[in-house]
């Protein structure tokens, strides 16, 4: 009889196991935590993103922007609509956007979301003008950011840039990592993945969930 009832428990347990595999199975190694602050592009679904139109340079983590720089900052900006701030090389101008950059070593991680509604025509308008910008050209099989959106590689003279920018609802958001160097040893695909990264912590910090 204990025999008996060693091999029934061992039985139930078993069946235990099977009904309750999901529970039992190791964690998906492609999960993605919600709150880690360092996650791909591809692994994340921006189509679940609602971006609000307005300041978000403070909920940027610290730690984001030390991974996007490789190092720790050495300078920051923050600019907001109405701002004159300078736009361009030369270009000074009344900001119609919310936006900030770091800085550090050379290197430029930058973030800004555009203050007024932007339908979708203009979206895809815009799209088509960075696709077709001189010196630039499109990060392959680019994950979507916002839609419609792109990823671009931008390059002259003695610098390199990393971008990608998107419509998230009727906000138009744009994230991008510029280098004075290719740092050393540093392929295309590794740019563009510390890119990516950059701007998933840039879009959980735009936000409505990390208002």
């Amino acid at each position: 009889m204990p025999v008996l009832r060693r091999v029934l428990a061992a039985a139930t347990l078993t069946a235990l196991a099977v009904g309750c595999g999901v529970a039992l199975q190791d964690p998906d190694p492609g999960a993605v935590a919600e709150d880690d602050p360092s996650t791909p592009l591809a692994s994340f679904d921006t189509s679940a993103v609602t971006v609000l139109r307005t300041a978000f340079c403070d909920r940027v983590p610290a730690d984001a922007v030390e991974e996007a720089l490789g190092a720790e900052p050495e300078d920051a900006t923050e600019y907001g609509n109405g701002d004159r701030v300078r736009l361009a090389r030369g270009v000074r101008d009344v900001a119609h956007e919310y936006g900030c950059s770091w800085t550090a070593d050379g290197v430029t991680a930058s973030a800004w979301v555009y203050a007024p509604p932007v339908p979708r025509s203009t979206a895809a308008k815009w799209v088509r003008r960075a696709r077709a910008d001189n010196g630039c050209d499109q990060v392959p099989g680019a994950p979507p950011y916002g839609a419609p959106s792109v990823g671009l590689v931008c390059t002259g003279g003695r610098f390199q840039q990393v971008s990608f920018r998107g419509l998230f609802g009727d906000a138009w958001l744009t994230c991008s990592i510029r280098s004075s160097r290719v740092s050393a040893g540093q392929s295309l695909d590794e740019a563009v993945d510390r890119t990516g990264r950059w701007c998933v912590a840039v879009a959980r910090a735009a936000g409505s969930d990390g208002a």
